[in-house]
């Protein structure tokens, strides 16, 4: 895998002047995971995801594993959860904060999402919750509501965002705002709404999936305007299943890869975050590793 550098330079964390910072908080985050129709679990591309987390598990015992939605395919049936996703990223269920992604409504409801992660899916059939991880607030909110369910969202991430004042903060969904995969642009759109109250906030960082590829993006405002004091996304939509090619051109990427199924890892500080994407070693022989893994830093606003 080489990740494609598209702009020069990577934000660097100050020097932290606390003297009692909190402890830095691992996040483990993907979406579009398990898909079995043409593998066993054991050799699936959820399985070399899974690996990536499991094997950093013992120097992060008590790291956060994040799904970025579609966490089952085709439809999100109970037996995809029970033959294909709890063999490989079942064994982080204790640890998962989930979000909801289309594939989870495709079967008519999104009730097996809610069975199998039980409570860390939030209340059931709203699919937005947020909760602490060390010093940032964490939102998790469903992009796949109806108009009127999705101004109730709206109300809620208001009233949370104001209860839960933080200098960091964390936001995750399927559907990204910004894209250059394959799902038309018009179609991302409705989360610009949950952006605009975000930036409001103050929030550094958004997540999400979808597109099957990995692409990061600069500091922007919900007008995908360079922003100094704007939210950066990460689309990882590697989590497992097949991978899709880049379409489009969006503005304000900085780095992006399609070829590498991949989690990305966030450690979460006091003042800031440093992010890597953590790719799946290659199986064929020419080409043993991923070659280039995107990282960096940034300091919170």
């Amino acid at each position: 895998m080489r990740v494609v550098p598209i702009l020069a330079g990577i934000g660097l964390t100050a020097a932290a002047g606390a003297c009692a910072a909190a402890p830095p908080v691992t996040v483990f985050a993907a979406g579009d995971i398990a898909d079995c129709r043409w593998s066993r679990p054991a050799s699936s591309g959820a399985a070399g995801t899974a690996a990536l987390i499991a094997e950093r598990l013992p120097a992060t015992p008590d790291a956060i594993v994040l799904t970025l939605g579609d966490t089952t395919y085709p439809v999100g049936l109970p037996a995809e959860y029970r033959d294909c996703y709890e063999p490989t990223w079942g064994a982080f269920r204790d640890r998962t904060r989930p979000t909801p992604g289309n594939h989870e409504y495709y079967n008519g409801s999104p009730a097996p999402y809610f069975d199998y992660f039980g409570a860390a899916a939030g209340a059931r059939g709203l699919g937005y919750y947020s909760f602490e991880a060390g010093p940032w607030h964490v939102v998790s909110l469903n992009s796949h509501l109806s108009p009127a369910d999705h101004a109730r969202q709206l109300a809620w991430l208001r009233e949370d965002l104001a209860r839960h004042p933080a200098r960091c903060t964390l936001a995750y969904w399927h559907v990204p705002l910004y894209s250059s995969g394959g799902h038309p642009p018009a179609t991302n759109l409705r989360m610009q709404d949950a952006w605009r109250v975000l930036l409001a906030a103050g929030a550094e960082l958004v997540l999400s999936g979808h597109d099957h590829d990995y692409e990061r993006f600069a500091p922007m405002d919900a007008e995908g305007r360079p922003d100094a004091r704007g939210i950066r996304q990460f689309v990882v939509g590697t989590g497992g299943a097949f991978l899709t090619p880049f379409r489009l051109g969006a503005r304000g990427g900085e780095a992006r890869q399609a070829t590498d199924h991949g989690v990305l890892k966030l450690v979460l500080r006091d003042d800031g975050y440093d992010w890597e994407f953590l790719g799946v070693p290659r199986s064929w022989s020419e080409y043993p590793a991923p070659d280039v893994n995107d990282r960096g830093s940034a300091t919170c606003h």
